[in-house]
Formats: C-alpha cells, sequence, structure tokens
C-alpha cells in the first residue's frame, strides 16, 4: 500500500521575504500553491527567461536545495501567498507520486542552462553560440587544422548527413577524400537497442551542431565537453564515472551545443527520449542526480556569469577563487588554508582575461601574503582573505556606480 506523500503548506504575507540570497543550508525548496512571488539578485547577470514574476505551479529554490550551494535569488512575496514546502530527502519520492512536477522542473531547468550557456558564450567568447548544423563543418575545419584527423572525420561525416543539400557539402566531401588516409579509427555505428556503448581515448561521441535524442551516463572513464569557438578550443568541463550529460538535446529536441570526446576509454549508458519518460517513475535517483547535476551547472554558470560583470580584473581573479572555493564547499568563513588543483594559467583562462594583462594580474596577487604557489598550485593560507577580497572589489565597484550615476543626475 502506498502511503501518501506528505507535504507542508506554508503562507507568507504580502512583503515578506521567503529566501535570501547568499544564505547557505538550504533544505527545502518551494511550488507556489497560491499568490505571486518576485525574483531578484543583487547582481541581475541576465533577466531571467520568463521574467522574474512567479506564480501558481511556478517553484523557486531548487537550485540551492539540489545543489547545496548558497541561494543565487532572493524571493520576496508580492501577494499574500501559499507555498508548497518540499524538503530535499522528499524530492525521490515526489518523483514517483507526481511526476509531471519533476519533469516541468527538470524542463525548466534544461532552458535555463541553455539560456546561461548562451548568454555566458555571448560575455566570454564575444559572439552568439551557432544553433545551427553548419557548424559542424566548422569543428571539422578546426580538427582537421590541428591534424586531429579521427574528430575532423566524425564532424565532417555528421554534416554531410545532416546538411545534404548544405553550402559546405562539395567542400565537406573533398575533405573527406584527402583526410581519409590519416583517418586510424572511423566513427563507430551502435545498434539502435545497445544502451552500454564503449568508447576509445580520443573518440568523438558527439559533436556541437549535431541533432541528439540521447543522454548519456558515464559509467566508467571520463568525457571532455569542448566547444569551438572563434576557430579555438574552449574546454568547459571534464565529466567522470556517475556523471549525465546530453541531456539538454534530449529534453529540448535542440541541436548539440558542445562536442563531447573520451578523455580516455571510457563506457557509457545511453537513455533514449522513450526511455527516460519511463526512467521518470521507475528509477527516480536518476532523475533526482539529474536534477542535481543541472542544479549544480546552473549555479555555477550563473556564478560565472556575475564574474563577468566585475569590471576589475583583479577582482574578478579573487571572484574566481571564490566561486571554486564554493564549487568545491570549502567554507570560506572559516579560517583554514586550501590548495586549489590549478595553477596561474589556468585561473586566467577561467577568467577569460589575455595573456598580458592576466601575467600582471597574477603579480598582484601573488603580492598578497597569503597566497602562495606549491607545486605550481595556487595555495591560499587564509580562505577569509579570498572572501574578504572578492568582497572589497565588488563595494568599490558599487561605490562607484553610485558616484557615476549621482554625477550624471547632477549634470541634467
Amino acid at each position: 500500500m502506498n502511503t501518501p506523500l506528505l507535504l507542508t503548506f506554508v503562507n507568507f504575507k504580502r512583503g515578506s521575504y521567503i529566501v535570501v540570497e547568499g544564505k547557505r543550508n538550504a533544505d527545502r525548496f518551494f511550488i507556489i500553491r497560491e499568490g505571486k512571488v518576485q525574483i531578484s539578485k543583487a547582481v541581475e547577470v541576465v533577466e531571467e527567461e520568463g521574467g522574474n514574476l512567479l506564480g501558481p505551479g511556478d517553484f523557486f529554490s531548487v537550485v540551492a536545495t539540489m545543489s547545496n550551494h548558497s541561494h543565487i535569488e532572493t524571493a520576496q512575496a508580492i501577494t499574500d501567498v501559499t507555498l508548497i514546502s518540499v524538503q530535499k530527502e522528499q524530492y525521490g519520492e515526489l518523483i514517483q507520486k507526481n511526476s509531471a512536477v519533476a519533469m516541468k522542473i527538470i524542463l525548466q531547468f534544461s532552458r535555463r542552462m541553455r539560456y546561461l550557456d548562451e548568454a555566458l558564450t555571448k560575455l566570454t567568447l564575444k559572439n552568439n553560440s551557432e544553433d545551427d548544423v553548419s557548424q559542424l563543418f566548422k569543428v571539422g575545419e578546426y580538427y582537421a587544422k590541428i591534424s586531429q584527423y579521427n574528430l575532423a572525420f566524425y564532424a565532417y561525416s555528421q554534416y554531410l548527413k545532416n546538411c545534404p543539400h548544405g553550402a559546405n557539402f562539395n567542400a565537406t566531401r573533398e575533405r573527406l577524400m584527402k583526410i581519409a588516409p590519416y583517418v586510424t579509427s572511423a566513427p563507430q555505428v551502435f545498434p539502435p537497442n545497445e544502451s552500454v556503448r564503449k568508447y576509445a581515448k580520443d573518440t568523438m561521441i558527439f559533436s556541437e551542431g549535431e541533432p541528439g535524442d540521447e543522454l548519456y551516463i558515464i559509467q566508467k572513464g571520463s568525457v571532455k565537453i569542448i566547444k569551438i569557438a572563434d576557430n579555438n578550443e574552449v574546454l568547459l568541463a571534464v565529466l567522470k564515472t556517475g556523471d549525465i550529460f546530453g541531456e539538454m538535446a534530449l529534453l529540448e529536441s535542440k541541436l548539440r551545443t558542445a562536442c563531447a570526446v573520451a578523455y580516455e576509454n571510457c563506457v557509457l549508458l545511453t537513455v533514449s527520449r522513450v526511455n527516460f519518460a519511463r526512467m521518470v517513475t521507475s528509477q527516480p535517483q536518476i532523475i533526482a542526480k539529474l536534477t542535481t547535476l543541472l542544479s549544480e551547472r546552473i549555479w555555477f554558470i550563473y556564478k560565472q556569469i556575475a564574474n563577468t560583470l566585475l569590471e576589475d580584473p583583479t577582482g574578478r581573479i579573487y571572484d574566481a577563487l571564490l566561486i571554486q572555493l564554493e564549487k568545491n564547499r570549502v567554507d570560506a568563513n572559516v579560517e583554514q588554508s586550501y590548495i586549489f588543483d590549478f595553477g596561474p594559467n589556468e585561473l586566467i583562462n577561467m577568467v577569460g582575461i589575455s595573456p598580458a594583462d592576466g601575467n600582471q594580474m597574477i603579480k598582484k596577487l601573488m603580492n598578497n601574503r597569503n597566497i602562495q604557489l606549491v607545486n605550481g598550485k595556487i595555495c591560499v593560507l587564509d580562505v577569509f582573505e579570498i572572501a574578504k577580497q572578492t568582497q572589497y572589489y565588488r563595494n568599490m565597484q558599487r561605490i562607484e556606480k553610485s558616484r557615476h550615476s549621482a554625477t550624471k543626475k547632477t549634470r541634467h
């Protein structure tokens, strides 16, 4: 006999603050039953798709709750509201009892991820992310240029398959014939019902611009997620055993927004669109993991976008370190030392500063006695120093903007 899911109803008066940005230890999220809730952020990085005013059926605080990170937004009751309070440990049961709610959360998260990813691409790479199968040709061109012929062959082959009338169709056929002698591993073709797949190191799993209707769960090995932009390869992430990727193309029936390449020999479990629909109720632990994964990604990409809005490069360097501390669940309010798993060059790449400017900023950073290099890695003797310096640069920017606004008003 199934026991009912016991959810709590909570009421807030008009004007009440329900959650506050920056607060840690979120243990529940909310679904609006009645009333209106306004979402706001100290740094409005990009206007949320669909707006920031929520009504019945909408939800908030899922990102902080499921990722176990600080809140990235403040929620205030615009009218008297009645909310359904869902504790983190109840989410798996909620999926089984009300799969429609779980699917709504996942689909909205997927759209939000794509929206934020496009915003970050515009800010950091100074161009629009491609949402066109013609991107397959550009991926092929890039890998052919750097003599990665197996990867180029895959992208070119997908272009011919998906762009039979494309402007570069004939050029692509010529490229394929030219590089064919140098291809050591042809793209793998798997039977539709083969859900467990093996990929050798440096094999393309899928390419940016390719249609997709499967997500992948890494059973063994690791996968790197890459974007080709401005004729350069940008490493977005290295995923390991247990991680999920490729979900956005499956959920939204849109093109792949990045390439997935086997970083080492790997075994992947594939989930098709049909199987995913069944999985929502039959394997709630997978859906809960996907929600947690999307929450983590949304939290991190929001922080990355907020970082680009800091005008002082040194401030961005400190903020990037603070983001990494919270991502790795290191409490920056407690006096303790910490060694990051990267060095100065990787830090410059994270922030997107030119090497010349970046080297100057690193010199300035290393003048701080609390920061040292240990075996090429950045070491902080007191992590609170990172939080303190980040807050200093944010305050300076806030003061400068206020001063600038006051000057403009005086002139008018």
